[in-house]
């Protein structure tokens, strides 16, 4: 893993984690198409660090809100929220669980990606045409669990944890802006658990210059893309990224032909 390589890669964990892209097909992708090793599972838990501490910077004031909320004896619309982000994680969490070895080798095919950025584009380009009639506070219990179960697709590259609770909070009719607030907000739970459970294969050694290049560029990179998301979903829609996902997954398919 070079310095350069590190930046690369980095910058498009921060990117594809918060916009409906998937950063898990880019990570596969960027490696097969320029030839370049598996950068592994030491750089997995740099990037990942780096996009969690990018959303807890980012929400800290609205994580606040929800752990006081949640811990106070009334009820309340953060409190409501905070125990709705948990559960929303528990179906994702499972499943990434008991499919962690298939994510590792037979979902990173690039045909099979390249075919889920096309499909979820699709499912996505139906979903934002719903009414945006409902807000984050209007949310129930079931739309939670809705949301959770959205989110265990991503285990599959090409999905996209964002694209997937994104499209399930449009297909509920909630608002743009408030379908990514609460996508990111749930990224904070899932993605520190995809953290913990990568540090046990963490040395001293492994600590190097590509690692903290990984973590910086995927942390600043990532507040750029929340940032980005929330203000331009308030005055337009995601079908550049449908179009991007359309394009993408062509050029994927057609070189995963070529090459068999």
């Amino acid at each position: 893993m070079t310095v350069f390589q590190a930046l690369i890669l980095g910058i498009v964990q921060g990117l594809g984690e918060f916009l409906p892209i998937s950063s898990s097909a880019h990570l596969v992708l960027i490696p097969w198409l320029f030839g370049w090793d598996d950068h592994g599972l030491t750089f997995d838990v740099a990037l990942h660090v780096g996009t969690l501490l990018a959303v807890v910077f980012y929400f800290w004031h609205d994580w606040l809100r929800l752990f006081k909320g949640a811990l106070s004896p009334k009820p309340s619309q953060e409190k409501r929220l905070f125990w709705y982000l948990l559960v929303a994680t528990i179906p994702g969490a499972l499943i990434g669980l008991m499919l962690e070895n298939y994510a590792e080798t037979v979902f990173r095919a690039p045909l099979l990606i390249g075919t889920m950025l096309i499909v979820m584009g699709i499912i996505l380009y139906w979903a934002d045409r719903r009414p945006q009639v409902r807000e984050l506070g209007t949310m129930k219990l079931s739309d939670a669990l809705w949301i959770g179960l959205s989110q265990a697709l991503a285990i599959i590259p090409g999905v996209s944890r964002s694209g997937s609770t994104m499209t399930a909070a449009r297909i509920l009719s909630l608002n743009r802006e408030d379908a990514a607030k609460f996508s990111f907000l749930m990224s904070t739970p899932i993605v520190f658990g995809a953290g913990i459970l990568k540090l046990r294969h963490l040395t001293a050694e492994a600590i190097n210059l590509p690692f903290m290049v990984g973590v910086i560029s995927s942390f600043a990179v990532g507040i750029l893309s929340i940032s980005f998301l929330l203000q331009y979903l308030r005055r337009s829609n995601f079908k550049v990224f449908v179009g991007y996902r359309f394009l993408l997954g062509l050029v994927v398919i057609i070189l995963a032909l070529v090459r068999a």
